[in-house]
């Protein structure tokens, strides 16, 4: 595990973050589903999208690359469920990857009758009650044991309730599923839905995938899905708008930075980045709701911790069961560095002072959006900053620390034996 000493200075330049995680997971379980090939183009191989083409190669799909990040995609195909048969159930390594994780259960269902999933970190200790509830109505078999999830049964089409207000990704993998099934099939969320945008990006990956048109889901009231054929497509990944606000904040703090290459209509929802770096830019008291954009907490933290005014940042319980206790770890790392900030039962109170103190070792525990968060806080530190597990950055951006020091970075990465 590599550590990186930070000796405090302005970052200056322009950076393109990498392609959007996110989207990459869609696109490349789509392909998957499709039959015949597909061309994604502009894909990072972070940790988390690996982690998708290994489960997706376990179902069946196989995939080349075809220069640096562009990759073609063999799909399985059909509308029928199809894939290992017998009694041995395919097995699913999915790292920490929370989103292979949550999409990959009900497309195991449908297309081989279940399967075992295993990951690391915090990964099989993330949430799973709103899919057990579900199968214990299906009938679905399941059991969590020593750190390993067995499935076994077959979807059937039909209606699935589940609650808006633990995660989109439910609704995500959900969705993929369905169409593979023998008949239409509603989903119903049965609380008020957060990170809504992150099933707008699910539609938008079903579309470019023969999927009809999805305006009905507007009303977001339930979410019909009538079988099709997954069909192969030529598609780019956007450049990723989560990354991207850790350069929004970098500037917020001082740093005459610019992020470039950015969808400003991305169906992405943190694209709100901009407008909040616009408001935390502003001295004064600021309210930030992040019920829709929970992955901006750590860039938004760093920029209320250097600014005049009080910044609250609510409706972010569901950050607690990521890769880390993001509302206790953001709270940790910014105080050890100087900063005011009070953790909240769902959110965070930070009273912005003029500079940090910085001088300290912080550990960013396994959290690749800590590491980022505390990078750019450190340049508006006093002394310098040591990051503890400072490569965990590679789950999500894994040249971050190349582009930081393309910035004017003065850092020292120092491995362990």
């Amino acid at each position: 595990m590599s550590a990186v000493v930070i000796r405090p200075r302005l970052l200056r330049g322009t950076v393109t973050p990498p392609p959007s995680k996110s989207q990459a997971h869609r696109l490349i379980i789509c392909a998957a589903l499709a039959r015949g090939t597909s061309t994604i183009r502009n894909v990072a191989f972070s940790q988390d999208v690996e982690a998708t083409l290994r489960c997706m190669e376990v179902l069946g799909a196989s995939w080349e690359r075809l220069g640096e990040g562009d990759i073609r995609v063999t799909g399985i195909g059909g509308m029928t469920p199809h894939g290992p048969t017998g009694e041995e159930l395919p097995r699913f390594d999915c790292g920490e990857s929370g989103s292979t994780l949550r999409f990959l259960i009900p497309i195991a269902l449908a297309v081989a009758g279940g399967g075992v999933f295993t990951g690391r970190g915090r990964l099989m200790e993330r949430p799973q009650k709103p899919y057990f509830d579900m199968f214990e109505e299906k009938g679905i078999f399941y059991e969590q044991k020593d750190g390993v999830l067995t499935l076994r049964g077959r979807l059937e089409p039909g209606e699935f309730r589940l609650p808006g207000n633990v995660s989109s990704q439910f609704f995500t993998g959900l969705l993929f599923a369905l169409p593979l099934l023998g008949g239409p099939s509603t989903v119903i969320p049965t609380t008020e839905i957060e990170s809504w945008d992150y099933i707008l990006m699910t539609a938008d990956a079903l579309m470019g995938a023969g999927m009809a048109a999805a305006e009905p889901w507007e009303k977001r009231n339930a979410f019909s899905i009538t079988p099709f054929a997954y069909t192969p497509f030529d598609r780019t990944v956007e450049a990723d708008w989560s990354q991207a606000g850790f350069w929004y904040a970098a500037r917020v703090l001082g740093n005459p930075v610019k992020a470039e290459g950015l969808n400003e209509n991305s169906t992405q929802g943190d694209r709100v980045a901009a407008a909040y770096s616009a408001r935390l830019a502003e001295p004064g008291d600021v309210d930030i709701d992040v019920s829709q954009c929970p992955d901006l907490v750590p860039p938004l933290a760093a920029m209320a911790a250097v600014r005049s005014g009080t910044t609250r940042i609510v409706n972010a319980a569901r950050l607690r069961v990521k890769e880390s206790d993001r509302l206790a770890t953001v709270t940790a790392a910014l105080n050890a560095l100087g900063a005011r900030v009070e953790e909240q039962r769902d959110g965070l109170t930070i009273h912005g002072l003029e500079r940090l103190e910085g001088g300290t070792a912080i550990d960013c525990c396994n959290d690749h959006r800590i590491a980022m968060m505390a990078a750019v806080a450190a340049t508006r530190c006093e002394k310098p900053v040591t990051l503890l597990g400072a490569d965990c950055v590679k789950k999500s951006y894994p040249n971050f620390w190349e582009h930081y020091r393309m910035l004017g970075g003065d850092i020292d990465v120092l491995v362990s034996g």
